[in-house]
C-alpha cells in the first residue's frame, strides 16, 4: 500500500530546514494557538489553570516546567484534545496541511469523533509509564497507530525501532523488556505514524539518570530529524535547557480563604 504521509513529512522537513538556515522562528507555521483558555477542577481544594496566551510553532521543542501539581499534565491533555476546556477565547490546532481545527468549538458541539480523528492522525502521546498493551508484541505495539489509520506498517516500524535501538526486541512482549526499553517502545509507538506533534508526560521520570539522559537525547534527535513539534512536561529542567527546549512556566497562587490553587501559564 502506498504511504499516505510522504508529502506531509516532506513539508515538515522543509519547514525545519528553513528554521535551521537561520530564519526567524516566528515565521514557522503555527500549530497551537490558545487565548484565555481555562480548566477548573472542583472539590475541597479546587484548582484552576489559566492559559492567557500560548502559541506553539512547527518543529518547536517546548518544555512545560514546574513543580508537581502545577497543571503540566492538565495542559498536555488539553493540547492532546482529550480534556475539554471550561472556557476559551481561542483554542485552535493547525494540521500539517495548515487546516484549522477550532478545538473549543468542536468540544462545544460534542463532536468527539472529529477530535478523535485529529488526535489519531496528527498527535502522538508518550505516557509517563509507557502505557503499552501487554498482550501485544513490541512490533504490534509500535504499529498500533498505523493499523488504526490503515497505513502500511512494516518499513515504518523497523525504521523507528532501529533509530531507538529496540529493533532486536520486536518479537518480544513488554514484560520481557527493561523499564528503559519499554519507554523506548512507547516513544516509537507515538512517532511511528509520523504525527506532526508529539506530546510526552515526563517520559524519563521512571528511569535512572543514565538511561534518562540517553533516551531524552534519542527522543529529541528523532523529533528534530522528522520536523516534529515536541511538547513535554518534565522536572529535568537542566537537561531540556541543554537540548534547546523553550520553557513554558506555571505560576501558582493559593487562595488562603478558600484553599484553592490558581495556576497561570507563561511562556
Amino acid at each position: 500500500m502506498p504511504r499516505r504521509t510522504d508529502s506531509k513529512t516532506e513539508s515538515r522537513r522543509k519547514e525545519k530546514s528553513s528554521t535551521d538556515k537561520g530564519e526567524d522562528d516566528k515565521t514557522a507555521r503555527i500549530v497551537f494557538q490558545l487565548s484565555s483558555v481555562t480548566k477548573n477542577w472542583s472539590g475541597d481544594n479546587g484548582f484552576e489553570l489559566t492559559v492567557p496566551d500560548l502559541i506553539i510553532r512547527q518543529a518547536e521543542k517546548v518544555a512545560l516546567v514546574g513543580f508537581s501539581g502545577c497543571g503540566k499534565s492538565t495542559l498536555l491533555d488539553l493540547l492532546a484534545m482529550i480534556l475539554q476546556p471550561d472556557s476559551s477565547k481561542e483554542f485552535a490546532f493547525f494540521t500539517a496541511e495548515n487546516k484549522r481545527l477550532d478545538v473549543a468549538e468542536t468540544w462545544r458541539r460534542n463532536n468527539l469523533d472529529r477530535l478523535a480523528r485529529a488526535r489519531m492522525r496528527h498527535i502522538g502521546y508518550v505516557l509517563q509509564t509507557g502505557g503499552l498493551l501487554p498482550f501485544l508484541s513490541v512490533y504490534d505495539n509500535i504499529a498500533l497507530s498505523r493499523y488504526g489509520l490503515g497505513l502500511e506498517e512494516q518499513a515504518a516500524v523497523k525504521s523507528v525501532a532501529e533509530k531507538l535501538g529496540i529493533d532486536r526486541h520486536l518479537d518480544k512482549y513488554p514484560a520481557q523488556l527493561s523499564v528503559g526499553e519499554r519507554q523506548r517502545v512507547s516513544i516509537a509507538r507515538a512517532m511511528a505514524h509520523e504525527p506532526s506533534v508529539v506530546i510526552a508526560d515526563e517520559p524519563t521520570a521512571s528511569l535512572d539518570p543514565i538511561n534518562a539522559e540517553d533516551i531524552m537525547g534519542l527522543f529529541t534527535r528523532l523529533a528534530e530529524e522528522q520536523g516534529v513539534t515536541l511538547i513535554l512536561a518534565t522536572h529535568e529542567w537542566d537537561r531540556v535547557e541543554e537540548l534547546g527546549f523553550r520553557h513554558v512556566k506555571f505560576n501558582l497562587e493559593k487562595d488562603q480563604a478558600e484553599g484553592s490553587v490558581r495556576a497561570r501559564v507563561e511562556g
